[in-house]
């Protein structure tokens, strides 16, 4: 009977071990995957995302693989980082885990899967996003940010008190709407990337938690850009 009963702990443990290294290569490929996803959204030729604003802004949030589909009600999810910059050093935080859920009523039919970037254009937006629940165009106002270098320029003093958004389906921009759209942190996630219990207020303001190597790619690519 002790045998077996030391056999059934070996396996659950093996078991939870296995089911926590799955999940951390999960949330660190999500990690590499929203670099992908920068780099592709801001090299587009002429249609990039005007670096000028992506220098000025507080924050940045990637959702790569945004799933919105519906039948009269519609609805979004979408599992991604945000990150965020020191205005006096101009260095990155650490990426932290968020989760993007929104719905929708109207005529509706049909589904598709896109790309997501937001600019976050104020302090004001990112102190929002250390709330339990951070809704977008009621907490901060959102508009569909400008493309090329000219049209940042143009358009620079009314945007930088909202949120920019960028959305991309199959390497084009759309208008994809995130009105509504409720933006939260992940705290499991964040755990399972950085091995304790950190809180969007630690890696976002006080930046006390470290980027992991996974982030090394994303990290570089903000900085170069």
């Amino acid at each position: 009977m002790k045998k077996f009963i030391s056999c059934c702990l070996v396996v659950m443990c093996i078991i939870s071990l296995s089911a926590m290294a799955f999940a951390q290569d999960k949330w660190d490929n999500m990690i590499v995957e929203c670099a992908k996803v920068f780099e592709e959204m801001t090299q587009m030729p002429e249609k990039g995302i005007p670096s000028g604003l992506v220098e000025d802004c507080y924050a940045i949030a990637i959702f790569p693989n945004t799933i919105e589909a519906g039948f009269v009600i519609g609805g979004q999810y979408a599992q991604g980082v945000i990150i965020s910059k020191d205005k006096k050093t101009g260095n990155w935080s650490a990426p932290a885990i968020f989760n993007l859920k929104g719905g929708s009523f109207g005529w509706q039919i049909g589904g598709q899967a896109a790309d997501n970037i937001l600019l976050i254009m104020s302090e004001r937006g990112l102190d929002g996003l250390m709330k339990s629940k951070f809704k977008l165009g009621a907490d901060a106002s959102i508009s569909a940010g400008p493309l090329g270098r000219d049209a940042a320029a143009a358009t620079d003093a009314q945007l930088k008190g909202g949120i920019l958004s960028y959305s991309r389906s199959r390497g084009a921009f759309i208008g994809l709407k995130l009105d509504g759209s409720i933006i939260k942190f992940n705290k499991s996630a964040n755990k399972n990337v950085y091995g304790r219990g950190v809180t969007a207020n630690d890696i976002l303001i006080k930046k006390t938690v470290q980027p992991t190597s996974y982030a090394d790619r994303l990290m570089k690519s903000l900085k170069k850009y």
